[in-house]
């Protein structure tokens, strides 16, 4: 029998002969019908070809079996892995994929949400390396969970996996202060970004602080999260005689080591660098950069089913949720 394009469920009723409330529990997955309809409602779906409207059906069931993904740049690695963790637990899921970028603009980020929420998508995850205030009132005035992948929330009053970013910045200093370094620069974003100055250069202090080195802010940068930035700021850390730096983006040490060869300086055995994503930029450059080692696909993945109980209501005891880090050593460093 020949497949009708356009066929609709009142098709699939009247070809069984049942309700139209029956065939939608049968697509909706309701046991409540019995063996012998549900083989006949799935056979005239086959003959005829009928494929359900997910909008009709998400205003039945009031769920649109759709969340929505609000990403800074959807060409940065670091982000691009952290959804490849998200879609993959979203098919297993049945749940469809909405991505949106945003440049890490507040103005766009809160379109965003706004957008998805009208979308009446079940559900967000976020990714960003900061919660603007705006953001934050736009996220609880959405009717319907939200959590953090790879961001922080200085609050912790929205669901969130990520990294101890503290503990991590800790150990890459501690590292490069046992091969003797006592003038570490530090690359970071925007310090007024939570990430940056409550998580990051926390952590960076610690480290001076009981290797009981006085910590000069000279030696605090804040760049553009590019290769381009690594070059540039790459001069500026040279002239306070610092001999090791840690970044907080992969392209940025990309640049900075790139600029330290081309003027005349040894890495590792003149300058050490760490980063901190592990992307692939970290790995096709000679020397290889050692990084501090996120779980990235991981972050995803965790974030996407923490999502998925949230929209079930089930009860969720730990909504902070940090996983392990590692420190990838390679040609960057000393040891």
């Amino acid at each position: 029998m020949q497949k009708k394009n356009s066929a609709t469920i009142y098709d699939v009723a009247h070809r069984v002969g049942v309700s139209l409330a029956t065939v939608s529990r049968v697509v909706n997955g309701n046991s409540n019908v019995r063996d012998s309809t549900k083989r006949k409602v799935l056979d005239a779906i086959e003959e005829l070809g009928y494929h359900p409207n997910a909008v009709a059906r998400g205003l039945a069931s009031k769920k649109t079996t759709t969340i929505g993904v609000v990403m800074p740049d959807i060409t940065d690695v670091y982000y691009s892995e952290l959804a490849r963790g998200i879609d993959d637990v979203a098919n297993m899921y049945h749940y469809d994929v909405l991505l949106t970028n945003t440049d890490e603009d507040p103005v766009r980020e809160t379109m965003a949400v706004n957008n998805l929420a009208s979308k009446q998508v079940d559900g967000i995850i976020f990714m960003g390396n900061e919660l603007d205030h705006e953001v934050v009132n736009t996220i609880s005035g959405v009717n319907a969970p939200v959590v953090l992948a790879g961001s922080v929330d200085s609050e912790k009053k929205l669901p969130s996996v990520n990294i101890d970013y503290v503990e991590a910045i800790k150990e890459a200093m501690e590292a490069v202060i046992k091969n003797g370094h006592d003038r570490v620069a530090i690359v970071t974003g925007p310090v007024e970004h939570a990430i940056n100055g409550m998580h990051r250069l926390v952590g960076y202090k610690k480290a001076l602080e009981e290797a009981q080195i006085e910590f000069d802010d000279s030696l605090l940068f804040s760049t553009h999260q590019d290769y381009a930035a690594g070059l540039q700021v790459a001069e500026k850390i040279l002239v306070t005689g610092a001999t090791a730096a840690l970044t907080y983006d992969d392209e940025v040490a990309v640049g900075i080591m790139n600029y330290l060869r081309d003027h005349g300086k040894k890495v590792p055995e003149d300058f050490e660098i760490i980063t901190s994503n592990d992307t692939k930029f970290t790995i096709i450059t000679r020397p290889q950069i050692t990084s501090i080692g996120q779980p990235k696909y991981d972050i995803g993945a965790v974030a996407m089913r923490m999502l998925t109980k949230l929209m079930n209501n089930e009860t969720i005891e730990l909504t902070q949720v940090k996983l392990p880090h590692t420190l990838e050593r390679r040609g960057t460093t000393l040891n």
